[in-house]
């Protein structure tokens, strides 16, 4: 059995390197599918860092009463962050909105006037609420229009809850959020599968042009194991050498690119990226090579089978 095995992958590497120009063909067509596959990870992982970008920016604010004490907006603060659908809760004491509207409105020296002659700090506390998803925000809102979070010793502390003024660019906002995610599944879903048909075709090409050879086995009574065997070994050796050639293509081009990235997509440097999920792009990538190549020989060759 170990003789046979051994005559097997020996019969496929030569087959590989007497058909060099096909198999040189067969390398390049799976080296562009296993790019295509490699730059729909790097696709993801943009995306991702986009929407997560743009959900940071989406936030409620709840503006407090001048009169309100601290102990009350921390007690609020605290009902918030037991809430499944919050994500974080920042508080934002009146001393700290009071420079943060002064820095704000820096270059607007009646304003700043008009604030030092009042007798006291005119702007009460703030909770910047953040949910996990834009469309969690509703839910917040009517927890906080509830009696329980709107008052405290039967006194209305809560001046304002920005929700309801924002209600509509955060409805978009979801909807844009969702349509992107989908988007970018189902283009990303399309290319594989253009990729790997063209890869699959590729492979039955170059066994096309074995087929005579397939034909005077069966004659001479070579059983289907041995004859499909080299093939499945070729196509393998095709996806190791694909796989690996891809891996070293993304080194340079995430390095050019990766400066780049990083100014435009929030900070996400796709050449660190692609250095701190090396592991994973390598078990990615060259197990879709040798799967890839082993199907498409298999099938490929159980044409001339008739089996």
């Amino acid at each position: 059995m170990w003789t046979s095995i051994k005559r097997v992958i020996k019969a496929g590497v030569v087959n590989s390197y007497r058909n060099g120009f096909v198999s040189l063909a067969s390398v390049l067509i799976m080296t562009v599918t296993l790019f295509v596959i490699g730059s729909v990870i790097f696709l993801s992982a943009t995306l991702s860092a986009s929407l997560e970008e743009i959900r940071s920016k989406v936030d409620v604010n709840v503006y407090f009463l001048t009169s309100a004490k601290e102990e009350e907006v921390q007690t609020l603060a605290k009902a918030l962050r037991t809430l499944p659908e919050v994500k974080e809760v920042e508080y934002i004491s009146r001393a700290q909105a009071l420079l943060d509207f002064k820095k704000r409105h820096e270059n607007d020296e009646l304003t700043l006037q008009a604030l030092q002659e009042l007798p006291d700090n005119p702007l009460g506390a703030v909770l910047n609420v953040k949910a996990k998803e834009p469309s969690q925000y509703e839910g917040i809102a009517n927890f906080l229009k509830g009696d329980s979070a709107l008052s405290s010793n039967t006194k209305n502390v809560i001046d304002e809850v920005n929700y309801y003024d924002n209600k509509t660019a955060i409805d978009k906002l979801s909807g844009i959020l969702i349509s992107a995610e989908r988007l970018g599944f189902g283009f990303a879903l399309l290319l594989v599968i253009i990729s790997i048909s063209i890869a699959f075709n590729t492979i039955r090409l170059a066994i096309y042009i074995s087929r005579e050879e397939i034909g005077v086995m069966r004659l001479v009574g070579a059983s289907n194991k041995y004859i499909r065997g080299p093939f499945v070994v070729s196509g393998i050796l095709y996806g190791v050498v694909s796989s690996l050639l891809t891996l070293a293509l993304f080194y340079p081009l995430t390095y050019y690119l990766g400066d780049s990235t990083e100014n435009f997509f929030s900070g996400l440097n796709l050449f660190r990226y692609y250095l701190a999920h090396f592991g994973e792009f390598f078990q990615i990538l060259v197990g879709s090579g040798i799967a890839l190549g082993a199907i498409s020989s298999f099938l490929a060759v159980r044409r001339y089978l008739n089996v």
